[in-house]
């Protein structure tokens, strides 16, 4: 369990003023010119040997991806992009850090773009963070005000701007290109890649995309040194992580925890059980809407890091366990994460166009078990010729949830049709 004294995020809960003045007293722009003062190498090599993997949820390592942007100018100005659109269902990490303490997103804005020699942030917020928006426009303000940011910024001789710009609310606006995209006042639509971002990005210029919490953690491991940070967790999984549990416990919460907490250990310690007991578990979604269920077989043991989870076929994401109980109708939950995908997909795809419509289709009928058992297979045929195929990763995270339905819940599936046949018959 982690230490208090180990915690990042110490004012996940917004006990204290977020302001530059409070922000300040809680170590916040503590002397950030000495972090510069490190130059960009060595604050990339700190980041690339704490461990640290982005928190947006693909989970590649933050200091690599830094290290892809150009070393010397070719007369293009670089950007950093920060994700903040956090439309993943489940997860409520990144608004909480914008609302209680958006002075650690800045200050981790200022450290990451100094790092790749970019000339800005660009903040891309989620439409419908209204209260959020002006939190954070209001503290971009402040440390305008303060020299911590602009010309010359905290004195460093470097300068830098922060451009706050709210979306429309769109899910897939999450994916790092369709931000971009939408950014340059375009739909929002994933673009091919090759080229990536740190070549052709924002503007035609190179460009990196990071989520919330991976920038506004930056700051706090140079300050502590990246032997910390790698000392919390587990190899190749280090480090704090939030965590956002939601549905059937007896207290849903946002927690800031060690990475490879079991994730029964999270849930009782912090949540107060689950509703009716353990032994009233049905599945938990582990990382926001978009990986596969796991059953209560599964969760009885797993830790809750990026590899452990994918070794049971599952994923980490953005860490917004999703909890649900025997009282749950597991084939509608499914089918209303099918509808989810099926209205946020973009259209550019073909696979995902018809596919998100045709499984939402299919398992509607499976709810109320007007199908063929033969239809089952034939629908995770469908997923897998979904998955994959197209250009951004919502085709995957269609298709994997019906998956983990299909490879753990199957028995429920055919009991309705069956059930289904006799009422007919």
């Amino acid at each position: 369990m982690l230490q208090d004294k180990d915690r990042i995020f110490t004012n996940l809960y917004g006990d204290q003023p977020w302001n530059l003045a409070d922000a300040q007293k809680r170590g916040i722009w503590d002397n950030t010119k000495a972090l510069l003062d490190m130059g960009p190498d060595s604050i990339i090599g700190q980041i690339k040997e704490s461990g640290l993997r982005g928190r947006g949820g693909a989970g590649f390592p933050t200091g690599l991806k830094w290290s892809f942007m150009p070393k010397e100018s070719d007369g293009r100005p670089s950007y950093l992009v920060v994700n903040a659109d956090e439309s993943e269902p489940g997860t409520c990490k990144d608004r909480e850090i914008m609302r209680n303490d958006p002075h650690r997103l800045l200050e981790g804005c200022l450290v990451a773009g100094f790092s790749m020699k970019a000339s800005a942030a660009y903040i891309y917020i989620r439409g419908e963070f209204v209260m959020e928006a002006r939190v954070l426009q209001a503290a971009i303000e402040e440390a305008y005000e303060a020299g911590l940011i602009g010309k010359n910024a905290c004195g460093s001789g470097y300068d830098y701007d922060i451009v706050l710009h709210r979306g429309a609310g769109a899910y897939i606006c999450g994916e790092e290109t369709a931000l971009i995209e939408s950014l340059e006042g375009k739909k929002g639509q994933p673009r091919l890649k090759p080229p990536f971002p740190a070549a052709v990005g924002l503007y035609g210029c190179p460009s990196t995309v990071n989520n919330v919490e991976s920038i506004a953690v930056a700051p706090e491991i140079l300050r502590r040194g990246a032997a910390w940070f790698a000392g919390l967790g587990r190899p190749n999984n280090t480090g704090t992580k939030l965590f956002c549990v939601s549905g059937h416990v007896n207290t849903p919460c946002n927690v800031e925890e060690e990475m490879g907490i079991p994730l029964k250990e999270l849930i009782e310690k912090h949540c107060g059980g689950v509703r009716g007991g353990w032994d009233n578990l049905l599945a938990i979604i582990p990382g926001g809407s978009s990986v596969p269920m796991l059953p209560k077989s599964v969760c009885d043991e797993v830790l809750m890091d990026f590899d452990s989870l994918k070794a049971e076929q599952s994923g980490l994401g953005t860490a917004a366990v999703i909890v649900m109980d025997k009282s749950t109708d597991i084939v509608e939950a499914i089918a209303n994460l099918a509808h989810f995908y099926m209205h946020e997909s973009c259209g550019q795809c073909t696979p995902c166009r018809e596919g998100t419509g045709w499984m939402y289709r299919v398992l509607t009928r499976m709810v109320r078990g007007q199908a063929s058992v033969g239809e089952i297979d034939q629908l995770y045929e469908v997923t897998k010729q979904v998955e994959g195929h197209t250009i951004c990763a919502l085709g995957d995270a269609a298709a994997w949830p019906i998956q983990g339905l299909i490879r753990h819940f199957r028995p429920e599936m055919e009991r309705r049709i069956l059930e289904y046949r006799k009422q007919a018959a």
